[in-house]
């Protein structure tokens, strides 16, 4: 299975909320610019976290309270998860969760993760190495006693369709299980903007807000270069898998990165979130003669595309060398770091491209994630 359809299709957890009343006192409401799935605010030393969508179709709330440690306060109540801070050891259950950590510069708290081949970062690599993160198992089939015997303060996971009891199970003993739901943000810089999230459980808000800020300012600066771009490339996206063919929605993360480079996508104005299954004949009719093909499925070369589906040929960017795919880029375990970086640096990907549409505008830039098929 690819890794992000692996790394989304996880044991997802059933401890939903209503929502806590709260003083109006002393209310400080945290700074978020682009996130839409969850909020936060601050009522003296204690943070209160509230993911409003931990899945796309997800009605439910998830209410978590962040306490200071040897701090005495009052039972939170059964709607409201309690978790003490700064925690110093976590297990995540996603890739993404791994550049965040990084970023924080808490890369040393990381003590388990289901399935680490599909780590791709050389800083965590070596930490796997030296036996400091521990295998979990199968995201469908999770070590539990492993994961006990790691003891961490916090299970960070996140939820395709709140049907799995397994982080419930985690919860009896005692260990907090909070639901990540950056994948479901539409905007990049609103599933960047998630390091704040992570930030609260280390008690970092400032440290994630700079790195946010960094992230926004080179978004927002590529994207003022794309649009001196005096031409606007035409470009498809995605491939076949078995029968179908999905590509990205209008209003999807991919399909605003190739608007804010100044490309003319040609299901741009669609409205859906995520990808829209198509026949390939519906994609060639639509698609023939577009500029560019970005995001090859997990193709490295024409050949092998050939060789799948002769289909493929037929399309202009195939005849003019211009298929560009982030599949080349793996870790030393075969883990794509498109998938596991991409979220947290949107600003790499969208210059990535720029470069690609607009060539002329960055002479000097040599892509992070994107290669030209070989």
């Amino acid at each position: 299975m690819k890794q992000h359809l692996y790394i989304l299709f996880v044991a997802t957890l059933l401890f939903a909320c209503k929502k806590t009343p709260k003083s109006t006192a002393n209310v400080l409401e945290s700074n978020l610019e682009y996130a839409k799935s969850f909020h936060m605010h601050q009522e003296g030393d204690i943070r209160y976290i509230s993911v409003t969508k931990a899945w796309p179709e997800s009605t439910k709330t998830f209410h978590y309270m962040l306490v200071p440690k040897g701090k005495d306060i009052v039972s939170p109540g059964k709607d409201t998860l309690l978790i003490r801070t700064p925690i110093e050891k976590v297990v995540v259950m996603s890739t993404t969760n791994i550049p965040v950590l990084e970023a924080l510069e808490q890369t040393n708290s990381l003590v388990g993760f289901p399935n680490t081949n599909y780590i791709s970062s050389e800083v965590t690599r070596k930490r796997i190495e030296l036996g400091a993160v521990k295998d979990l198992g199968s995201f469908g089939n999770l070590n539990l006693e492993l994961l006990l015997q790691s003891k961490p303060d916090l299970v960070v996971g996140f939820s395709v369709n709140g049907n799995n009891s397994t982080y419930q199970k985690i919860q009896q003993y005692g260990i907090p299980v909070v639901l990540d739901g950056s994948w479901t943000e539409a905007h990049p810089l609103g599933r960047a903007e998630w390091i704040k999230f992570m930030g609260a459980f280390y008690q970092q808000n400032q440290e994630a807000k700079a790195v946010f800020d960094t992230i926004k300012t080179n978004y927002h600066t590529a994207k003022k270069v794309a649009q001196t771009a005096t031409k606007r490339p035409t470009a498809l996206s995605g491939s076949m898998f078995k029968d179908v063919w999905h590509v990205p929605g209008g209003n999807s993360f991919a399909a605003q990165i190739l608007k804010d480079a100044h490309i003319n996508y040609l299901w741009k104005d669609t409205p859906n979130t995520g990808s829209i299954p198509l026949s390939i004949e519906a994609v060639l009719d639509k698609a023939k003669d577009a500029d560019l093909w970005i995001s090859a499925g997990s193709f490295t070369n024409k050949a092998k595309m050939a060789a799948t589906n002769q289909a493929y040929t037929v399309f202009s960017a195939f005849e003019n060398n211009a298929i560009y795919s982030f599949s080349h880029k793996k870790g030393a375990t075969g883990g794509l770091l498109y998938y596991e970086l991409g979220p947290l640096r949107p600003d790499w990907i969208l210059k990535d491209i720029i470069q690609i549409a607009h060539p002329e505008l960055l002479p000097n830039y040599e892509p992070f994630f994107f290669k030209a098929l070989d």
